[in-house]
């Protein structure tokens, strides 16, 4: 998102700039004509192997991290003596800025015209610290309660932009209803409520010139809808590479997820067993919890013709999976957005979801009365659900034709990042709008 939404809305001829940690081996350049500042911190960023974590369990100095991070971005603006007329922050990592505005610069003229846009990627990262630490952030003691940002006696730096945040988005409009309710809202759905007003969705984009595979460099055989033909090359090589039969009657399904709970790696494996005794083959790319990697290792000797697993993410291209499978498989829990339903449509490989979040938002059931629907769609969170889904997919991807007009139709889509900008222009304008701000 940081690094394609601005691109667009530079496009459409606004002034935008990014600012972000300089993390680890991070090239220090502007990003196609959007200037990007760095906030360089070696003990804070610099040195650190991973992003946020070390070895699967948080640094323990994050707080003090993003919060040196959030409280440069202020003083980045000041001493640049750039006005902005939106702040946008994603996450926990940056809530603290919407606070700062609304708090300790409440009466400074020069953010006077200043609306803070803020995006919830994923709730389940509510930045929780001890409370004690709050005094690190700059903030007082007055913002530790319930309508602020104390929850169960713990410091939540999310509440910051839920609380502050002129105006909050989530990335898909399902989402933003899902998390209201007390099985998404992970604690926060009585504040998300109270926001509804200023609460928005918004689906992500995706880059075409990344994900394209009329153009996509690193596949077998690039195609587009007119030479449709030629993907079964790169399904042959899928297979070859995972050490499967090449067979380009078999169908395959891709997926290509973090091994955790959220992304529906429980039911999956759950139902390997009668999922593989199935005419099919799976081809699995991913990293997580050792359970599932035993899981996945177990099922793939008992069925070697069946399953195809790298539990790398550099162990196969990602590419190579889009091109080369029939179907794409996220049977996520929750969702907020999803890319891979995106990304598959793209590449004529037919998307088989859970209805949750963005994939309820982007992937309708196909109907074999109507010939309506882009995918493959199931509600209930369990194996059954799942088994007869995959199932159905199964028996219309023997009818060629549907099939094929399947494939079409997922390949037409426009998931531009230009059509989310558009949106996102439309939530700036509603920010400055609570502000008092009349847009030009």
């Amino acid at each position: 998102m940081a690094g394609s939404l601005p691109q667009s809305l530079k496009s459409f001829g606004y002034d935008i700039r990014i600012f972000t940690p300089r993390y680890k081996n991070t090239e220090k350049k502007n990003l196609n004509n959007v200037p990007v500042d760095f906030f360089e911190h070696e003990k804070y960023f610099g040195s650190r192997t991973e992003l946020y974590q070390n070895k699967g369990k948080d640094y323990p100095d994050n707080l003090e991290r993003f919060v040196a991070f959030c409280q440069a971005a202020i003083k980045l603006l000041r001493e640049g003596n750039w006005r902005p007329d939106i702040i946008h922050g994603n996450d926990w990592q940056t809530a603290l800025v919407s606070a700062y505005l609304k708090v300790q610069h409440a009466d400074d003229p020069f953010f006077k015209r200043t609306a803070s846009v803020y995006t919830l990627h994923n709730l389940g990262y509510l930045g929780l610290f001890p409370k004690d630490k709050l005094p690190l952030t700059g903030l007082g003691w007055d913002q530790f309660q319930n309508s602020k940002l104390e929850f169960h006696d713990q410091l939540a730096v999310v509440k910051a932009g839920l609380v502050y945040a002129d105006v909050i988005n989530t990335v898909s409009e399902t989402y933003a209803q899902e998390i209201q309710t007390a099985a998404f809202g992970q604690g926060l759905e009585g504040l998300l409520q109270l926001r509804v007003p200023d609460l928005y969705g918004i689906i992500n984009g995706i880059d075409y010139g990344t994900w394209n595979p009329a153009t996509d460099q690193t596949l077998l055989k690039r195609y587009s809808p007119a030479t449709l033909s030629l993907k079964f090359h790169n399904k042959l090589e899928l297979q070859r590479q995972n050490h499967l039969p090449q067979d380009e009657k078999v169908p395959v399904i891709g997926m290509i997820n973090r091994l955790a709970e959220q992304k529906g790696i429980d039911l999956l494996v759950e139902a390997l067993d009668e999922l593989l005794k199935l005419n099919l083959q799976l081809v699995i790319l991913g990293v997580g919890e050792p359970k599932y990697h035993a899981a996945l290792k177990k099922a793939q000797q008992q069925y070697p013709e069946r399953l195809g697993i790298n539990l790398e993410f550099n162990a196969i291209s990602d590419h190579l999976i889009y091109a080369g499978s029939d179907m794409f498989l996220m049977p996520s829990k929750y969702e907020p957005c999803g890319l891979g339903q995106l990304v598959s449509f793209k590449y004529g490989t037919v998307p088989i979801v859970r209805k949750t979040g963005g994939l309820a938002d982007t992937v309708h059931d196909y109907d074999t009365a109507s010939g309506e629907g882009d995918g493959f769609v199931f509600e209930d969170y369990t194996s059954a659900a799942l088994i007869s889904t995959v199932k159905r997919a199964i028996d219309t991807y023997q009818q060629k034709a549907i099939w094929s007009r399947l494939q079409k139709k997922g390949m037409s889509y426009d998931y531009s990042w230009n059509n989310s900008a558009k949106k996102y222009v439309s939530l700036y304008m509603k920010a400055l709008a609570k502000i008092g701000i009349k847009p030009l």
